[in-house]
């Protein structure tokens, strides 16, 4: 089970990116892939989850970020619109059964297979 993150990049505050994360060695359609970030010195935050109940969002990123999903691909996308500075940090996927959300931010509890990462810097 493999799951690779890739799309990052350099945008100007206001710019979009979309990032993707494809899945190999088992069948996306039955579990819960969940975004996640961490910018240097702070601790990892939720982004965003989608699961067979529907999509998920902290409050951080609600309204500017969509996620999706191509199941024939077997890639989840993170399309982020009305990017920010604060926006900046290494960006992983990772996979659960189920997706959490915990005080208002998607949670990493019992997700697993954390890929590289990829890299977005926002610059102001």
């Amino acid at each position: 089970v493999q799951l690779q993150a890739s799309g990052g990049g350099l945008v100007q505050a206001g710019g979009s990116l979309r990032l993707s994360c494809a899945a190999s060695g088992f069948t996306l359609d039955y579990y819960a892939i969940g975004w996640f970030r961490q910018a240097p010195g702070k601790e990892r935050e939720g982004v965003s989850c989608i699961d067979s109940r529907g999509t998920f969002y902290s409050n951080s990123v609600k309204g500017r970020f969509t996620i999706s999903r191509d199941n024939a691909k077997s890639t989840v996308y993170l399309q982020m619109n009305s990017l920010k500075p604060e926006d900046t940090a290494v960006y992983y996927c990772a996979y659960n059964i189920y997706c959490s959300v915990v005080g208002g931010s998607v949670d990493a509890y019992g997700m697993r297979n954390w890929g590289k990462g990829t890299q977005v810097t926002v610059s102001s």
